[in-house]
């Protein structure tokens, strides 16, 4: 055997091959060991991003809409509960109520009745405390104002205070002296009842005691003289009193029948000006209130 044939290739083989023949198909990178064949290898995954940092603080929408979800379960759990209790309450009242007899229903009305009232009173009386604290100061005023006020009235009416105001001036008349002093009593009485809240004959406050004497010509009122003609100013309504002067067979009527007349003339500014003195009390003294 020579050289050549000891170190060329085998043409019998046919799993020889020569070195100088090209190389029929690339080798593959990396056979499957199961089936055997060969397989591409795949590309290297890219990298995931890196996260940043805010990311993590913030929560994501999916989370968010769980909670949510979450309380709004929650919400309306507490919703239906409260619901069940009331109608479970209602009902127990209303079996109660409907197997109970009449007269325990017309006690419960009238309890529940009572009961509303007083609520009520409660209510009005602590509105009213509420009202008196915040103005306390206002209170004070108008009771002292409401004190002086009635310190004048009661001063008007027992004559210590002058006073004026609408009213009438009527005049009579006695030319021939002979009007007694029951026919003055007579007229004092009648403009009182006709509403006469205050008046004078001449320069006499008329009070609550007065009292006409004397015989015609020569009367007194509560002890001091007057002389015809009799004047009267009188304070109140003076329509009224004009008519209840002039009924028959009143003053009018009885002082003509003296020989005298009536003047009277309505106004809608009289002054009564004459003052009474105030009695002192003689034996009563003003309580410490101990």
């Amino acid at each position: 055997m020579s050289a050549e044939q000891g170190t060329g290739p085998d043409p019998a083989d046919p799993g020889s091959i020569r070195a100088s023949d090209p190389d029929p198909s690339p080798a593959p990178e990396h056979t499957d060991p199961v089936t055997g064949d060969d397989a591409v290898a795949e590309p290297a995954p890219e990298p995931a991003p890196e996260p940043r940092p805010d990311d993590a603080a913030r929560p994501s929408p999916r989370r968010r809409s769980d909670r949510l979800a979450a309380v709004l379960i929650g919400v309306l759990t507490l919703l239906l509960g409260f619901a069940f209790a009331v109608q479970v309450r209602s009902t127990d009242t209303d079996e109660q109520l409907a197997g109970a007899r009449e007269e325990d229903l017309v006690r419960i009305l009238d309890d529940l009745t009572a009961q509303e009232d007083r609520l009520r009173q409660e209510i009005a009386d602590q509105r009213a405390a509420l009202d008196q604290l915040g103005s306390s100061d206002s209170q004070a005023a108008a009771a002292l104002q409401e004190a002086r006020d009635r310190a004048e009235a009661l001063g008007i009416l027992n004559g210590t205070i002058a006073a004026q105001g609408p009213g009438i001036t009527m005049t009579v008349r006695d030319p021939e002296g002979s009007i007694p002093s029951a026919v003055l009593l007579t007229a004092i009485q009648e403009l009182r009842g006709a509403g006469a809240e205050t008046m004078q004959v001449d320069d006499v406050r008329i009070g609550v005691s007065s009292a006409v004497t004397g015989s015609p010509g020569e009367l007194r009122i509560d002890g001091k003289r007057v002389t015809a003609p009799y004047t009267f100013v009188v304070i109140g309504s003076a329509q009224d009193m004009a008519t209840a002067m002039s009924i028959p067979g009143g003053v009018v009527s009885r002082v003509g029948g003296r020989g005298g007349s009536v003047d009277i003339v309505q106004s809608d500014l009289v002054v009564v000006d004459a003052l009474r003195p105030l009695d002192e009390p003689q034996y009563a003294d003003p309580d410490d209130g101990d």
